[in-house]
């Protein structure tokens, strides 16, 4: 049975491109009959609100869209996370990185020629190379560290591999372009790159539909499914949904949320065909 899934994060209100994304995966599980799922991914709990929470399900409540099941509230999971790191470091694939961003950044200015990838300029793996006894003396003494993905190695356990987006077709997985990726950190425990992965696995989905900002990260999380030996599923990366001037809708540059256009007037069914879905 297909099952989608709506995945936002309660850092703010949603908005028309929020709306969009929620209504395309509603639609693909509707259609063929299957499940739409709702999840919550509220692991940075420095951003995340309960108001912004509860905002959410107001929201999609009120334009029309029922979802399947308990919602899943990502915070109240660490413990998948974390059994999924503690399986990564098992096999070898984790390293401490005890750098601050001021360090990362000089070493990298110093370099000249640091390789770029979607996140910006890739981790110099400075700390790849440190041997066992100090990492743990380190560690022991408190010393504050992410987990990073020793990029290499994880590619040469899984060899090549690919995945099917609808929109742009079969595609080849390239994940060595974000270089050793921080898979977690003191202040968030587990990155989204393997919450979402695990997540996605264990709620069954078959379709992730999300928007082609997320397009590039695919590649991580089809990595990371080969690691876990998890399935994969089909995705639909839909294009943004852009103001008047071309510009990308998103919290941080104040797009009209759903909460603004309600209280506006607007209905829901004109809501729903502003976000591209009418009738």
């Amino acid at each position: 049975m297909m099952a989608t899934r709506f995945a936002p994060s309660p850092t703010g209100r949603l908005h028309l491109g929020h709306a969009h994304s929620a209504l395309l995966g509603y639609r693909r599980a509707r259609e063929a009959g299957g499940r739409f799922l709702l999840r919550i991914e509220d692991i940075d709990t420095s951003r995340c609100r309960p108001e912004f929470t509860a905002g959410i399900l107001d929201d999609l409540a009120w334009l029309g869209l029922d979802w399947d099941g308990e919602v899943r509230h990502q915070s109240r999971h660490m413990a998948d996370y974390r059994a999924g790191l503690d399986r990564l470091d098992s096999l070898g694939l984790l390293y401490p990185c005890f750098c601050t961003r001021a360090q990362i950044k000089a070493e990298i200015e110093r370099s000249g020629a640091a390789p770029h990838g979607p996140e910006g300029p890739h981790y110099p793996a400075t700390c790849r190379s440190l041997d066992p006894d100090t990492r743990a003396e380190r560690i022991a003494a408190g010393a504050s560290h992410a987990l990073r993905l020793d990029m290499a190695k994880a590619r040469a356990r899984v060899g090549d591999l690919a995945w099917n987006d609808r929109r742009h077709g079969k595609r080849r997985a390239e994940p060595k372009r974000f270089g050793d990726i921080v898979l977690g950190r003191k202040e968030i425990p587990a990155s989204y790159h393997i919450a979402v992965t695990l997540d996605d696995a264990r709620q069954g989905v078959t379709l992730v539909t999300r928007g082609e900002d997320l397009l590039a990260s695919t590649d991580v999380h089809r990595l990371l499914q080969a690691l876990f030996d998890l399935p994969t599923p089909d995705y639909e990366h839909h294009p943004l949904i852009v103001d008047a001037a071309g510009r990308r809708l998103a919290k941080r540059e104040g797009a009209p949320t759903l909460a603004s256009l309600r209280e506006g007037g607007c209905s829901p069914a004109e809501v729903r065909a502003m976000a591209g879905f009418p009738g």
